[in-house]
């Protein structure tokens, strides 16, 4: 064991800290890394969340890792939040600087400069189209030890369409506690606030235009009306969600779709749900498949980046390509009117959880990261 003087400090930095993959990504690290060889500190560039979504946070507390939060709330404020960040940071003295996403990712390269200490790693999470949003990355990527990729499609997409240094580039997956999904609490489909005596096809993430709900919603007309007894459930909040909401009344079918909002709930939802369906145009490696699988849910997803890698053999079954709206339908179909197929998907999808994404593997991987930094020279 280390003596306590010798611990390295890791300095944690994030644009937001409402609930999503790469915040529930810093958490688990945070929480999980060895206290006997880190000291842990949080930087979020953003407000600390409303109180209705803020249990990242308070995770953070009951662990007592010290979390700071810069208050930034436009992009305008980028100078003044570079400042603080910059302060906070000299203040806590890192020997390791981690950021996750694009805004915490350019911020934190520029608040450590060229020094060679701290040690910098930045976190790419999504395949993300924008050309500018690449540049800038790539741009300030150089600044870094490391570029932690979230899956292999990731750092395929960094090497073939940006200016990212390839040698730079490493993959870290997404992990998950699987027993935080075992004995979800039982509780009825009233309770949960959904249709009582429906079945669920589920939704969960940002009604944002990567996620394409409206491209599902112009295929549910087709499998709600061969699937009578199912109502599609979308979970999440976004600035689409008005504009899809009119979709469905447009459709027809605005009594089967069902806008639950932001819930803290997902694994008691996950848990009354025959399917969840994922129909992104593009993702890194999506947590909530990550979720699903650990509930034993079959899976409909698209092929966008790290859906393959995270199915594995099972992947051409579950997945289809963006934009083949038939595809889709079918797919739907043919998991629901088939429970035992479903149901052997769905243990097959767990154990594929245990084997290669558990929480303490992601843990693990990074503690080897932070060590190797630690012990060779840049």
């Amino acid at each position: 064991m280390l003596a306590m003087d010798d611990r390295r400090r890791i300095a944690l930095v994030i644009t937001e800290l409402e609930p999503g993959g790469a915040e529930r990504c810093l958490v688990h690290l945070a929480t999980g890394l060895p206290t006997e060889r880190f000291i842990t500190a949080v930087y979020c560039l953003a407000a600390r969340p409303a109180r209705d979504r803020d249990c990242l946070v308070r995770r953070l507390e009951r662990q007592a890792i010290p979390t700071h939060f810069l208050g930034a709330r436009t992009i305008w404020q980028a100078p003044s939040t570079l400042r603080r960040l910059g302060r906070a940071l000299r203040d806590f003295d890192p020997d390791i600087v981690q950021s996750f996403l694009f805004h915490a990712n350019v911020l934190s390269a520029l608040a450590v400069g060229g020094r060679k200490r701290p040690a910098l790693f930045t976190g790419i999470r999504v395949a993300d189209p924008s050309r500018w949003r690449q540049r800038v990355e790539a741009w300030t990527s150089r600044r870094a030890r490391q570029v932690v990729c979230v899956s292999r499609d990731v750092a395929d997409f960094c090497r073939a369409h940006t200016a990212f240094p390839s040698d730079k580039l490493c993959v870290i997956p997404n992990g998950i506690d699987p027993a935080s999904y075992q004995h979800p609490a039982q509780q009825s489909a009233r309770q949960l606030g959904l249709p009582e005596d429906r079945r669920i096809l589920l939704y969960v993430g940002r009604l944002h235009r990567q996620k394409a709900v409206d491209w599902l919603l112009d295929q549910a007309p087709r499998f709600l009306a061969t699937l009578p007894q199912h109502d599609l459930v979308l979970v999440g909040d976004g600035p689409e969600r008005r504009a899809l909401q009119q979709q469905a009344e447009r459709l027809g079918i605005a009594h089967r779709v069902h806008f639950l909002g932001y819930r803290d709930d997902i694994p008691d939802l996950l848990a009354v749900a025959d399917l969840l369906i994922l129909p992104s145009q593009w993702e890194g490696m999506p947590n909530v498949v990550l979720e699903a699988m650990a509930s034993r849910l079959p899976v409909v997803a698209t092929r966008a980046a790290g859906v393959l890698e995270l199915l594995g053999p099972l992947a051409d079954q579950q997945t289809v390509q963006h934009g083949d709206g038939h595809a889709l339908v079918e797919a739907i179909i043919r998991v629901v009117q088939h429970p035992e197929v479903a149901r052997q998907w769905g243990q097959a999808n767990h154990e594929r959880v245990l084997q290669h994404f558990h929480l303490r593997q992601l843990i693990e991987n990074y503690t080897h990261l932070y060590h190797q930094a630690t012990v060779q020279p840049p």
